[in-house]
């Protein structure tokens, strides 16, 4: 099984890894399905506005609730996220690596984004999932010992992307690097 993950500690660090990565994959003509995560801060919000970009072209979906300025805890939508994973699911058919932008407390629940994440790897597509400290134990119990930590550049990310899916895909992959 190819399945690797990252984390960094610092807000949006990891989304904006993730970003990095995925733009550079897209560049090099791979076909990726997955997440990445942007972050929208808001003067007047104590809590950011979350978007989600399915990849690779689209829609955004918004998967946070604006509650107001006095909000505390989770703003997530779970709906909006649930809606997200459908998309995800139709696109992973055909694509060279699965990108997940957050095994967040909603995969820690066994929900989100976990469905999709078996089916790649049952598949065999190559997966990438950013991880935060505050879920790291909950994805590695998920994983298992399946799952490779990553050094937190984006060049050794990349690597191991592009490696994983020549090992998958052989030639087409070869042909693009």
């Amino acid at each position: 099984m190819r399945l690797a993950y990252v984390t960094l500690q610092g807000r949006g660090r990891t989304d904006a890894l993730i970003a990095a990565v995925v733009d550079q994959l897209l560049m090099d003509g791979f076909r990726l399905s997955g997440t990445v995560q942007s972050n929208i801060e808001r003067p007047d919000r104590r809590k950011c506005d979350m978007d989600l970009l399915i990849l690779p072209q689209g829609p955004v979906v918004r998967i946070s609730e604006d509650r107001g300025d006095l909000a505390r805890g989770c703003t997530l939508d779970p709906g909006a996220l649930e809606q997200s994973v459908a998309e995800v699911q139709q696109r992973l058919s055909g694509s060279d690596i699965l990108i997940v932008n957050k095994f967040g407390k909603r995969e820690a629940e066994g929900k989100g984004l976990v469905p999709v994440i078996g089916d790649a790897v049952d598949l065999g597509i190559p997966v990438l999932v950013g991880v935060n400290g505050l879920n790291l134990a909950a994805f590695l119990a998920f994983a298992g010992d399946e799952a490779v930590a990553l050094p937190t550049d984006i060049a050794s990310v990349i690597q191991w992307c592009r490696q994983s899916m020549v090992a998958k895909t052989g030639s087409r992959v070869r042909a693009l690097m």
